[in-house]
């Protein structure tokens, strides 16, 4: 398979008035005790590796005595707003027990792991630099995924909760094929609806290190679900197929998993089911996802010459003239939702009659 080129790093856009707005109605933006800049701080640092002694692209940093204990403190505080109340009576037994930072990709985060230090029980975290497009990503993921998603947005700041899961390319490595045929033919479905899914949205650049599977016990079998957790490419590129999974060369493995198991009409039919499932999600999220929108509309977050490459590619598609008229990203998003619900409408009209 041919490697799909992202043409270049995305920028980071700033959040607007608008979508500031959006957020506080909705619960989103919340004072914050700590600053993405304040960890910046780090006096040196130290790789990481897993436990084959691989290079994991993360650094694990550390600050001099006296600003430890305040970022400490601090990081105590967002992780009782994000998962609490914001009530303060659990801090200490609370400890920070690793703070990492990560200098490969677009969004440079710090990953926080917070310890109960009566029990042992931990969790993660995340501080990234607040940008437009990932936050758009992430309220398009909560509402039209199967998966809710957890986030704080204060001015430039962005906290976002760890999804938990077996990273894509490692399951495909080293899990994949000690897997049951059925199995395998459960994992091929769920690719073709998360295909579809993040074509749908504009959700970019799923390669298989930005995704997860997510096993589950259910009787005596293991459902496998996949989840998107990097939302930096949200409505940026111009290149239809850069958000359609299936023509990464990394996901080519699940690519062959899907066409070994499946006949076209069984993958058309699961396509359809995933496009009434988002047609139903729009329906009842039908205020917000329009709040949503507006914003979207008027934001800058991509450039023009992607806008009117997209917006092309999608009318070739469709044959809507509504894309050709489209002027931003939020405009092809929201036809793009829009032609989704028309069509699950429609069909319904027609089986009813």
């Amino acid at each position: 398979m041919e490697d799909l080129k992202i043409s270049k790093k995305k920028p980071s856009y700033p959040v607007s008035v608008e979508l500031h707005e959006y957020l506080s109605e909705y619960n989103r933006n919340i004072k914050l005790p700590i600053f993405y800049e304040d960890l910046l701080r780090f006096q040196g640092s130290v790789t990481v590796y897993d436990k084959f002694e691989n290079d994991t692209l993360w650094i694990r940093v550390y600050y001099s005595e006296f600003e430890r204990e305040e970022i400490d403190l601090s990081l105590k505080k967002v992780y009782t707003i994000l998962h609490s109340d914001g009530n303060e009576s659990s801090i200490p037994f609370l400890n920070v027990d690793a703070i990492d930072y990560c200098t490969f990709g677009n969004s440079k985060p710090f990953r926080i792991k917070v310890r109960n230090i009566l029990n042992d029980n931990f969790t993660y975290f995340y501080v990234k630099k607040a940008d437009a497009s990932r936050i758009y990503g992430l309220e398009l993921e909560h509402m039209l995924s199967p998966y809710n998603l957890n986030f704080l947005v204060y001015k430039d700041t962005l906290i976002e909760e760890h999804i938990s899961g077996i990273p894509g390319d490692e399951f495909i490595k080293n899990m994949l094929e000690t897997c049951t045929k059925s199995e395998k033919s459960q994992i091929a479905k769920e690719f073709v609806k998360f295909n579809e899914r993040c074509m749908i949205r504009l959700l970019g650049d799923m390669r298989s290190y930005n995704y997860v599977i997510v096993p589950t016990h259910d009787f005596d079998q293991v459902v496998y679900k996949i989840r998107a957790i990097d939302f930096d490419q949200q409505s940026y590129e111009g290149k239809m197929n850069i958000y359609r999974p299936q023509f990464f060369k990394e996901n080519a493995i699940m690519v062959k998993l899907v066409s070994d198991s499946f006949q076209k009409l069984s993958i058309d039919q699961y396509k359809i089911e995933e496009r009434s499932i988002i047609a139903k999600r729009l329906k009842s999220y039908h205020d917000r996802i329009e709040h949503l929108l507006e914003c979207m509309v008027v934001d800058t977050i991509s450039t023009k010459e992607n806008i009117d490459s997209l917006k092309s590619k999608i009318y070739e598609y469709t044959m809507d003239v509504k894309f050709k008229r489209c002027k931003s990203m939020g405009d092809i998003i929201k036809n793009a939702l829009a032609y989704v619900l028309r069509n699950y409408e429609n069909v319904n009209v027609n089986n009813w009659y």
